[in-house]
Order: C-alpha cells, then sequence, then structure tokens
C-alpha cells in the first residue's frame, strides 16, 4: 500500500468526526449549491421566454431526473463498494468497482440515445397538446437525452473522487460545469455576441455543454490525483460479479430516485387539470427546493464512504457519531430553508417574472410544502445510511411509501376534494408517513449492523 493511501486510511478511520465530516463534506455541499444556483438561473432565464416555456421545462424535469437518478444510483453502488474495499484494504476490487462503473456509465448514454431519439414526442403527447409546450419540450429533452454521455460521465468520475475522500476535485469539476452552463445559458437562449437566438433549445444545450467540461475534468482529475485507484480501460472485461455487488446498493437506490420522476409526471398530470401555470408553479418550487435540499445531498455524499469505511472496519463509535451529527447538519440546513420560503414566498416568485395568477397559487403552494421540511431532512440522512450499511432496499420501500402509497394517491383524492390549494398539502402528510417508517428501519438496521460491533 502507498504511503498516501495510508494516510488516507489514517483520516478516515481516526480524524475526529465533526472534523472529517465538514471536511470531506464541505466541498460537496458548496458544489451541490452551485449546482443548485445553476438549475435555478436555468428557469430564470426561460421563465423570461413565456410562461409556456417554463411549463415545457417543468414537464421535461422528470425525463432529466430519471438520467440523474440512473447515473447517481450508480454512484452510489460504485461508492459504497469502493470505500468498503478500500476500508478492507482489497486493492484489485477497488479497481475493478471504478473501472466497471465507467464501463456501465458509457452504456447508459447509448441507450439514453435511443431512447431519446425515438420517444420524446410520444412522452410530451401524453402531458398537453398545447403547440407552443409541445414545440420546446421536444427541443429541450431530445438534447438532454441524445448527449447523455456529459451527465453520466460526471457524476461517475465524480463518485470515484469522493469515494477516495477527495472531494475537493469534485467541487471544482461540478462547479466549473455549473458555472460553464450559466454563462452559456443567457448567450444561447437569447442569442447574444452573435450566436443564435435557441430559446429553450438553448437551454438544452448548455447544460449538456456545461456537464461534457466537468465529464472532462472528473476524468483528469482522477487519472491525475486519485493513486487509491487505478482506471485502465485498454485491457477492460466486465465483472459481472462487480457489477452485481455495484447493483445490490445501486438498484434500490436508482429505483428509488426514479420514483421522483414517477412522482413529477403524476402531479404534472393532477396540476394541468386545472391550468398550467400550476404545473410552472410546480417547476419553480422543484427549483427553489434544490437549493435548500442540494447541501444536505453533498451532506450524505460525505457522510457514505464514513460510514462505508468504517463499516468494514468495524468500529461503532466512528459510524454513530457520523449518523448523529449528520442528522443534525441536515436538520439546521432544512430550518433556514424553512424559514425562507415562509417568510419570502413572494419575493422567491417574483424572480422568475410570475403572474398575478402565478403568485396567488405559488405564495400558498411554498408555504405549505416547506412545513415538511425539517422530517425531509432527517428521513434523508436515514435514508442514506441504510445505503452505506448495503440496506437499500429499506431506503426504496422508504421512497416508494412516500411518492407513491402516500403522496400522488393524497395529492389526487385532495384534488378532487379539496381543490388546487389542497393538493400541496400532500406533501407533509407523505413525509410524516415516510418518517415514521425510517425511524422503525434504523432500529433494525441498528440491531442487525451496529450494536454487534465493539467500540
Amino acid at each position: 500500500m502507498t504511503e498516501h493511501a495510508e494516510l488516507k486510511e489514517n483520516k478516515m478511520g481516526s480524524m475526529p468526526i465533526g472534523k472529517l465530516l465538514i471536511e470531506i463534506s464541505l466541498p460537496m455541499v458548496i458544489s451541490m449549491l452551485v449546482q443548485a444556483l445553476y438549475n435555478i438561473v436555468d428557469s430564470l432565464f426561460v421563465a423570461k421566454l413565456s410562461e409556456d416555456a417554463l411549463s415545457a421545462v417543468t414537464l421535461a424535469f422528470p425525463v432529466q431526473n430519471l438520467m440523474i437518478a440512473i447515473a447517481t444510483g450508480t454512484g452510489v453502488g460504485i461508492n459504497a463498494l469502493l470505500s468498503k474495499s478500500l476500508g478492507q484494504k482489497n486493492q484489485d476490487e477497488a479497481n475493478r468497482a471504478a473501472n466497471n462503473g465507467i464501463f456501465l456509465a458509457l452504456c447508459y448514454a447509448v441507450l439514453f440515445f435511443i431512447l431519446g431519439l425515438s420517444l420524446t414526442r410520444l412522452y410530451f403527447e401524453m402531458q398537453t397538446d398545447n403547440p407552443v409546450i409541445l414545440k420546446e419540450g421536444i427541443a429541450y429533452v431530445s438534447i438532454c437525452t441524445m448527449l447523455s454521455f456529459g451527465i453520466f460521465g460526471q457524476v461517475t468520475f465524480e463518485r470515484l473522487l469522493q469515494s477516495t475522500g477527495r472531494t475537493f476535485f469534485t467541487m471544482i469539476s461540478q462547479g466549473a460545469g455549473a458555472i460553464i452552463n450559466i454563462i452559456l445559458d443567457p448567450i444561447m437562449i437569447f442569442g447574444l455576441f452573435g450566436f443564435p437566438r435557441m430559446e429553450v433549445a438553448g437551454a438544452a444545450l448548455a447544460t449538456v455543454i456545461g456537464q461534457t467540461c466537468a465529464m472532462g475534468l472528473g476524468l483528469f482529475f482522477n487519472l491525475k490525483f486519485n493513486p487509491d485507484i487505478h482506471i485502465n480501460l485498454k485491457k477492460f472485461r466486465p465483472d459481472f460479479f462487480t457489477i452485481k455487488k455495484i447493483y445490490a446498493v445501486g438498484i434500490p437506490s436508482m429505483v428509488m430516485a426514479s420514483i421522483s420522476s414517477v412522482m413529477t409526471f403524476g402531479m404534472n398530470k393532477i396540476l394541468m387539470a386545472f391550468t398550467s401555470t400550476a404545473t410552472a408553479v410546480f417547476g419553480v418550487y422543484f427549483r427553489l427546493q434544490s437549493f435548500i435540499f442540494m447541501p444536505v445531498f453533498g451532506l450524505n455524499n460525505g457522510m457514505i464512504p464514513i460510514i462505508a469505511y468504517n463499516y468494514g472496519a468495524k468500529n461503532r463509535k466512528r459510524i454513530t457519531k457520523t449518523i448523529k451529527l449528520s442528522i443534525c447538519y441536515a436538520v439546521c440546513i432544512m430550518l433556514i430553508g424553512m424559514t425562507i420560503f415562509q417568510v419570502f414566498p413572494d419575493k422567491l416568485l417574483s424572480l422568475f417574472n410570475a403572474s398575478e395568477s402565478m403568485m396567488e397559487i405559488g405564495m400558498y403552494a411554498l408555504r405549505i410544502i416547506s412545513l415538511h421540511f425539517l422530517l425531509a431532512g432527517f428521513g434523508i440522512v436515514l435514508s442514506s445510511v441504510f445505503q452505506a450499511f448495503g440496506h437499500a432496499v429499506l431506503s426504496l420501500i422508504m421512497s416508494v411509501i412516500r411518492q407513491l402509497a402516500v403522496l400522488l394517491p393524497a395529492a389526487y383524492i385532495l384534488s378532487k376534494t379539496g381543490g388546487l390549494h389542497s393538493i400541496w398539502w400532500s406533501f407533509p402528510i407523505a413525509e410524516c408517513v415516510s418518517v415514521l417508517c425510517s425511524i422503525v428501519f434504523m432500529r433494525y438496521v441498528y440491531k442487525k449492523e451496529i450494536a454487534p460491533m465493539k467500540n
């Protein structure tokens, strides 16, 4: 083992948890905030075109979320397997996890190229017959899916860096991609500096260019500054046993994240029955809430390799302290977010050129939905804990219960009994049920995985 690897092992296994969690998570939190900022800025520029353009991007969100879900779900599996292998000093397994993860990213890029080419129009025609929304939405999704190699490559290389504790480089690659996107958005949407005016299609092209640049940086950082793994695809052959291990954790996480696409698609259908303005409000909410949730996801990305490493090293004390601190940090972040949504909903909506009707619907919606933020912070951390211990199916069950078994049925029932304003209460209702389930599952994981360890 190299001297660098020994230092890395000492840090993950002996550095004070509070300092370690901040050191690993902070770059990810910053990069996630930048990522959330670019999501918001992207929609801000699109909103200046028209409310229909904003609705088109909102209807496209489930497809984008599906790609991200597959990329991050696979990444979670790579992260857990690679970190655990390093904790067990199994270098060969760590290398196989890295190389097979890159192979899977390439496969998904090809798959979504085919799907984007053949199914995009059908997807939008299932949701609306508005010709403007159809035109703009088809253009947006076609570009994002057919050039999806950027997002799959970006997420994969970032996860390799996270798994070995090099989150600073992840922050640089992800932040650079987001900044490039922000710069290109107005140029490509509105046709500045002699560039042709592409409107919504320009927003999509700016997005994939940013993702591709981030992918290139991620590859460079892994090759140059990540000696804990060895990327070599020249003599690569898929190792199906390693892929199976990746998906033992990755598939539940992937399906769990994909469920959000199903939920969003269903909510869009319910809201479109009232007005496309309600759909635009829902899209604005998702952009705004990402600015609150993304830092928590960044915290989780730092927490998972710490837990996985110390799980491999059988260190109970460090594991429990990591979980407790992560919950405290997540709840504090969510408290700040809830306060902003409760006090300044009108200011937030005005950023998106909200019309009078959009302001009326949106102010009520943001205040009601944000009531579930505190519970969500607690649940998100526990869901990631389950994944770190290899019990990702528990996270999947939580997500299914929350978004499919409770949220969508509640939204549909409330839409029929109480009208548009009552639909937003489905979010706090679903989160209450989800947290109760997460507490029960955490007791099971503690007794099975943590309690038997020696301090």
